[in-house]
């Protein structure tokens, strides 16, 4: 009942967007699931790194704060500051030693050292200092310009990987922040040189950032042994908060380790569950958020590490979901994108049963059924057209089927398909 009820207030929610909301998030789980993400898939979304910033300066200076005068009404004030370091300078145009003013003004005192950086020598157009501590400044002049060949990338982020739990946050924040924009296929080769130890340490740490758990999860698996699988796998199944960030690249992390095995954990513990232990052995309900991170956890493998788990075995645990109203038509989506066609007669049950009488699944089937249609068996010729295959006949036949009694959600789903 509670299910049902759940379905029906998410139907109210796609309802009030109409037919729109479902195709963007069809639209959304195709793009995201179908093409390889432009970074971390586990991180938050990246931004401007210092490496870019720096790139984009001709000068990289250390400044010590010697003086400042306060912005009145009419003037907008000013800094002093001694140059002590030179990260970079183009045409030697600044030296240690030498003073300069910027113009704006900054409350400092002389103990305190900035990173100094901008375009050309007109100082209206630089960066706002930036305070930093001395491993902030030696972080800085010797971080490695941003490349675009992907072995250049993979060793760039070996320095970002020794500084992801600097003390110093700005060098911290900015080492994860390299990882965030790196795409998964530059991580992988880093497999034979991550830390696995202190991986592991980090991601039991209770004090880690919960934006970290992702990666840190990812970065095990690519580098762990059954010792850490084994670890991974208490944290993944026993609940320590109603709400765990990153839990899908931790997920992620053991089944790259544990393969097929793994995934029969997560099928157990995840997919087909509704409870689970918390940290005091209590049984207690499983969070929504837990089964979504543990589709996310099925599409990584899909997309990212295809020959990791054979792709017939994580349809079997997609369609597991199938029967939850709530994810319902998420699943569809990810299933037609799998192409997925054995589903067929459960999905022509599930049109008319009270259970799944939500429009955003009724079009999800509609859509599935489309595609379906579609499939082609390989030619007999290179270049010739190749025929039907018996699921997309069946598909054909099921669709009319679908036309002849709900032409109107049929009419909506098919005018938002993707050709």
């Amino acid at each position: 009942m509670k299910t049902l009820k759940s379905a029906r207030f998410l139907t109210r929610i796609r309802n009030s967007a109409s037919v729109l909301f479902s195709t963007v998030i069809l639209l959304l789980t195709i793009l995201q699931s179908s093409a390889v993400a432009a970074h971390c898939p586990f991180c938050d979304a990246p931004t401007l790194m210092m490496a870019e910033q720096i790139q984009q300066c001709d000068h990289l200076l250390l400044g010590r704060w010697v003086s400042g005068v306060k912005p009145t009404a009419t003037e907008a004030g000013s800094s002093v500051y001694e140059v002590k370091g030179v990260g970079r300078s183009s045409g030697d145009a600044f030296a240690v030693g030498q003073q300069i003013q910027m113009p704006f003004y900054i409350a400092g005192t002389e103990e305190k050292l900035y990173a100094i950086m901008g375009p050309g020598t007109q100082l209206l157009e630089w960066h706002a200092p930036l305070e930093v501590t001395d491993a902030g400044w030696k972080y800085l002049s010797e971080l490695p310009p941003p490349v675009t060949e992907p072995a250049a990338q993979t060793e760039r982020l070996i320095y970002a990987m020794n500084h992801l739990e600097h003390p110093d946050q700005m060098v911290a924040n900015d080492a994860y922040a390299e990882f965030a924009a790196a795409p998964y296929e530059v991580i992988v080769p880093l497999r034979d040189r991550l830390p696995r130890e202190k991986l592991l340490n980090w991601l039991m740490d209770p004090n880690t950032a919960v934006t970290r758990i992702g990666l840190y999860g990812l970065l095990i698996g690519l580098c762990g042994t059954d010792a850490e699988a084994s670890a991974i796998e208490q944290k993944i199944v026993v609940l320590d908060k109603d709400f765990r960030n990153g839990i899908d690249g931790v997920m992620s992390g053991y089944l790259l380790i544990r393969g097929e095995a793994g995934l029969q954990v997560i099928d157990d513990s995840k997919l087909r569950a509704t409870t689970c232990r918390n940290a005091a052995g209590e049984e207690v309900k499983l969070p929504f958020s837990e089964t979504y991170a543990a589709m996310q956890a099925l599409r990584f493998m899909w997309t990212y590490e295809p020959d990791r788990i054979p792709k017939d075995r994580l349809k079997v645990s997609m369609r597991l979901l199938l029967e939850r109203p709530e994810l319902t038509d998420l699943v569809i989506a990810d299933l037609t994108r799998w192409k997925d066609w054995d589903i067929q007669d459960r999905l022509m049950q599930m049109y008319d049963e009270e259970k799944f009488n939500v429009p955003a699944i009724k079009r999800a089937v509609v859509r599935y059924l489309h595609y379906c249609s579609l499939d082609k068996a390989p030619a007999a010729t290179e270049g010739a057209p190749g025929e039907p295959t018996e699921a997309a006949v069946r598909a054909a036949a099921n669709l009319k089927l679908l036309e002849e009694k709900d032409p109107r959600t049929v009419n909506d789903a098919k005018r938002y398909l993707i050709r």
